[in-house]
């Protein structure tokens, strides 16, 4: 082998190795799978991660174990990348999970009220892109369908009925106000939330090494994340949550954990499908797009 093939080959060694190290310690990329997170960040774009937002995860935690160098706090509306927190194969590597992308609205120890569905019934809306569900009369959709293609609002299908026959879509707080500027009151959107009011229940958002009551509502939520992320068996029992065999009031957790919600409600690849995220799942802070179709989105920062 000549000297010329020998440098090209040691070049692309480099280059390979470079990005190798650049992936593992500084930043990695994903696509967004789903229209979970929109209008922040769209199906298929691709999104570029600060693996050290909240310090750095060392590489390959189910071999040598979980470190985190340099931690710091999550905040409240962070857009977070994290592997799978709950796995059809509880077995299978870190590493080796798929990963989800959501936005944290519960730290470690904050309080939420959520309702029976999981949602956030206090409704804060942390980027002007969420969504939540409202309800209107099954009599008005020939209204509604004219006023969205008026707006041009395309994609916007139901997303289901309540008990009453209403139906019900999603709409971001934009989306809402045009539509009801183009109807003129002519419908009335109730927020789904409100008729939800009475099921609201708080939900604390295990903090390690503070004790967390148990109660009828959230008892089967704790007894989730007590087996597949404390190590310990559980069960529930009508209301009463037993541990290690022994009925137990409250439960003190070994490490932090975080709730996270889709920016559209309807999306449920979120913590109403997977129950709180370990700290040990988080990957870093959704940073820029660095693919993407849509014009003037490229290198745009994440919000």
């Amino acid at each position: 082998m000549n000297a010329s093939w020998k440098t090209i080959l040691k070049g692309i060694a480099g280059c390979v190795l470079a990005v190798v190290l650049v992936k593992a310690f500084l930043v990695t990329s994903c696509f967004i799978p789903s229209s979970g997170m929109e209008n922040s960040l769209y199906e298929g774009e691709g999104v570029l991660v600060n693996k050290w937002s909240y310090g750095l995860r060392m590489p390959f935690p189910s071999v040598f174990g979980y470190h985190r160098i340099g931690s710091c706090d999550i905040r409240k509306g962070d857009i977070v990348l994290f592997n799978d927190p709950s796995p059809g194969n509880p077995s299978r590597w870190m590493e080796g999970r798929s990963v989800f992308i959501s936005r944290c609205i519960g730290r470690a120890g904050d309080t939420l009220l959520l309702n029976r569905e999981l949602i956030d019934a206090e409704n804060e809306v942390w980027s002007p892109d969420n969504k939540a569900l409202y309800v209107y009369p099954s009599a008005q959709e020939d209204i509604v369908q004219a006023i969205l293609k008026a707006v041009g609002i395309s994609e916007n299908p139901l997303v289901g009925y309540t008990e009453e026959g209403d139906f019900i879509r999603s709409f971001s707080r934009y989306e809402l106000y045009l539509v009801a500027q183009k109807g003129k009151g002519k419908v009335i959107f109730t927020p789904l939330n409100a008729k939800l009011a009475k099921e609201v229940h708080p939900y604390v958002v295990p903090e390690k090494g503070i004790p967390v009551m148990v109660y009828p509502w959230n008892a089967v939520l704790l007894c989730n994340t007590i087996v597949s992320h404390e190590g310990k068996n559980a069960t529930v029992q009508g209301d009463t949550l037993w541990v290690e065999g022994k009925p137990v009031r409250s439960y003190t957790f070994s490490k932090d954990y975080y709730w996270m919600a889709s920016n559209d409600p309807v999306n449920l690849a979120d913590s109403r499908l997977f129950g709180f995220v370990p700290e040990e799942c988080i990957i870093g802070k959704a940073w820029r797009i660095w693919f993407t179709t849509r014009k003037g989105r490229f290198l745009q920062r994440v919000e």
